[in-house]
Order: structure tokens, then C-alpha cells, then sequence
């Protein structure tokens, strides 16, 4: 595996170093000896799997509070989206900044996400599924969300008018959170 570091700190893409033959290819996409080396979380304890039927889907952002803050591994295993974090630790050199990916079922990256940040993501083709390794057991009365369009974060997705639950329509802006 690949680890390259991102602007945000923590923050890695992982890509798959495959070792190809006449009937495909093969690759790790998680190892505990290479996480470690990297100083990354390696205690996962859940597995989760979103599946997102139209384009445009809008999941986020989402993020656990202390005591439950979460690392997650997120990979797109069908279809396309565009993955977005946000670092949210204020004693953090990148605090506030976002970053984001193209994740697909094609270019095989996952992305990891550190503990501290929001979390979400566009979809860009219909049928697509993520999955997601956390570091932490969901728990609802820790889990939060900021507004996918806060102008704080600006963040820019690529397409306008997303298909978001109530839920994510109703988070508050992060002003409002300080």
C-alpha cells in the first residue's frame, strides 16, 4: 500500500500497490504493521456500508464527539463519489480546512479519515456503495453533524442541488457550535 499524506494533518490517501497476472490482480488494502508504521489507528470495530441509489446523494458531515471520536477508512467498493473531511481539532495547524477526493470502484483508494474531523461525501454516479472501517462502536448520543453548505468551510461540490435526508438539512452551522 501507497500512504500519502494529505494538506490536512493525519490525513492519508492509501492506494493499493496490485500485483497483476493474466486473471486480474491482487493487493492488500489493510494491514496492521503498515498502519502502525504510520502511526495510524489499527483497532477497528466496525464495519459499515452505505449504498446510495442516484447521483447527487449527499451524506454529511458527520463526526462523533469525545468520548467517541472516531477514525474511519472509507472506500468506494461500486460506483463514484467525491469524498469530503474537515478538520475540526482547534489546536490543529489545518483547523477549519477541508480537502477532497474522488473515490471510485475503479481507482481502488481509500481514504483515512483521523479522529477530529467531519466526514461526507457526493455521490457522482447512480449505484454507488462505500465502505466504511471505524475505529470506534456508533454511538448516537455522540454523534454530530455540521452543514454541508457552512460557509465557513466553503466547501465546493461538484454537483449543485443534492439529494440530502432531513436530518442532514437540519444541522446547524459550525458559528453556531463554537
Amino acid at each position: 500500500m501507497k500512504f500519502i499524506e494529505l494538506k490536512l494533518a493525519g490525513s492519508y490517501l492509501i492506494e493499493l500497490e496490485p500485483i497483476h497476472d493474466e486473471r486480474g490482480f491482487f493487493a492488500r488494502s489493510w494491514c496492521v504493521n503498515e498502519f502502525e508504521a504510520h502511526s495510524l489507528h489499527t483497532r477497528l470495530v466496525q464495519c459499515n456500508v452505505s449504498y446510495n441509489k442516484k447521483r447527487s446523494t449527499l451524506r454529511g458531515m458527520h463526526y462523533q464527539a469525545s468520548p467517541h471520536q472516531e477514525a474511519k477508512l472509507v472506500r468506494c467498493t461500486r460506483g463514484a463519489l467525491y469524498d469530503v473531511i474537515v478538520d475540526l481539532r482547534p489546536n490543529s495547524s489545518t483547523f477549519q480546512q477541508w480537502i477532497g477526493i474522488e473515490l471510485t470502484a475503479d481507482n481502488h483508494r481509500s481514504l483515512y479519515v483521523p479522529e477530529g474531523f467531519a466526514h461526507g461525501f457526493q455521490t457522482l454516479v447512480d449505484d454507488t456503495e462505500v465502505f466504511y472501517q471505524m475505529t470506534e462502536f456508533y454511538s448516537p448520543e455522540s454523534a454530530r453533524g455540521l452543514r454541508w453548505d457552512d460557509p465557513v468551510f466553503g466547501i465546493c461540490w461538484p454537483i449543485d442541488n443534492p439529494i440530502l435526508s432531513d436530518r442532514d438539512k437540519g444541522y446547524g452551522l459550525w458559528s453556531g457550535l463554537l
